[in-house]
């Protein structure tokens, strides 16, 4: 079972005070989000899961629970896990959101946003997952699958 956008939620609370307002939307422009409380610490998740759902790492911000849509009718939502959802647009397909079900916090692909100011990439997770074909210049903290959980749950 793969825990990485649920453990990821607790990294980011000693950080929530230093939230941003962000905007943003889909590929088409059909729907359109709001989101009130980013915290701007990106986090690249490499696990298997992830990289299945994007094509590639996921590259995203925790959001807490003051998240909308607009229009909410263009999301479809795909429970992907007993723990988390996986929202997309109707539309055009655009990945919308991973949302944790019990605590209902939202976590965006950071490109999903109209602006990516403030945004410092940080952490890069399930770092043993990644594969060999691409690699990040940026100085990170590093952690494997092992460390995740370990620290998740210490």
């Amino acid at each position: 079972m793969n825990q990485a956008f649920e453990l990821q939620a607790s990294w980011h609370e000693e950080r929530i005070m230093n939230t941003i307002q962000k905007t943003g939307g889909c590929l088409c422009g059909e729907t359109r989000c709001t989101a009130n409380t980013v915290a701007p610490v990106v986090h690249a998740c490499h696990c298997d899961m992830c990289r299945k759902w994007g094509g590639g790492p996921s590259l995203s911000v925790h959001c807490g629970k003051d998240v909308s849509f607009d229009p909410s009718e263009n999301i479809s939502v795909y429970d992907s896990s007993v723990w988390a959802s996986r929202g997309f647009c109707k539309k055009c397909g655009s990945h919308l959101f991973y949302m944790l079900k019990e605590q209902k916090e939202y976590i965006l692909p950071a490109g999903l946003f109209d602006s990516d100011e403030g945004f410092v990439l940080d952490k890069q997770i399930f770092i043993d997952e990644k594969p060999e074909y691409y690699c990040f210049a940026n100085k990170t903290t590093n952690l494997t699958g092992a460390e995740v959980i370990a620290e998740a749950t210490a």
